[in-house]
């Protein structure tokens, strides 16, 4: 195989869902087609290099020069609720369900030590320090319902109990040891509905 081509094919296959196999058909697709599919992708590729920026406050997505997000400034949402999430793509998909009104704060991963994520390097810290200055009533755990998942939220309600917030989980209508952007939107609605305090 052509060394530019492979190097395609490595490149799409690192991003999550794509394997070597679905990886090397979308190169394929991008070369057979370079004006109507690899041209656009391109030029997505660098305005969303250049424009979108994770917000200062929930650490979602944003524009540059819009800190903190529209989400984290909007008076019509609940100030008083927090719902944490392990990625920006976990905001996406619950806003899609159309039943969360409050803000949002995104850790950007979980616990795992196979991955090498610990509390330090993930947005703890962060969570932490807002539900005091922010007067958090309730936070609500939207984490994935694998093993790492788990840990990470007995390591938010842990920390937490101190605090005398209310601590909730979503649910389990979700798959187990699956995470929330691959949820419908119907799934998303009852298990927030349906938290239970941790």
């Amino acid at each position: 195989m052509l060394e530019p081509v492979d190097n395609l094919i490595r490149a799409l296959s690192r991003l999550p869902g794509l394997g070597r196999r679905s990886a090397e058909r979308a190169a394929l697709a991008l070369i057979s087609k370079p004006d109507q599919l690899a041209a656009p992708l391109l030029q997505a590729l660098g305005e969303v290099r250049d424009t979108v920026i994770c917000c200062e406050l929930c650490g979602g997505l944003t524009l540059a020069g819009q800190q903190p997000c529209r989400m984290c400034v909007d008076q019509n949402r609940d100030s008083k609720l927090l719902c944490v999430v392990e990625e920006p793509a976990d905001i996406l998909a619950i806003e899609r369900s159309g039943v969360y009104n409050g803000r949002y704060h995104a850790l950007h991963g979980k616990l795992s030590p196979s991955r090498r994520n610990s509390p330090e390097n993930l947005r703890f810290r962060e969570l932490f320090q807002r539900i005091p200055e922010d007067g958090i009533e309730e936070v609500v755990l939207a984490l994935s319902t694998d093993l790492e998942g788990d840990a990470t939220a007995a390591y938010i309600n842990e920390m937490l109990v101190s605090a005398k917030v209310k601590v909730s989980r979503l649910a389990f209508g979700l798959p187990t040891d699956s995470g929330i952007g691959y949820s419908d939107p119907v799934t998303l609605k009852r298990a927030i509905n349906g938290r239970f305090p941790v």
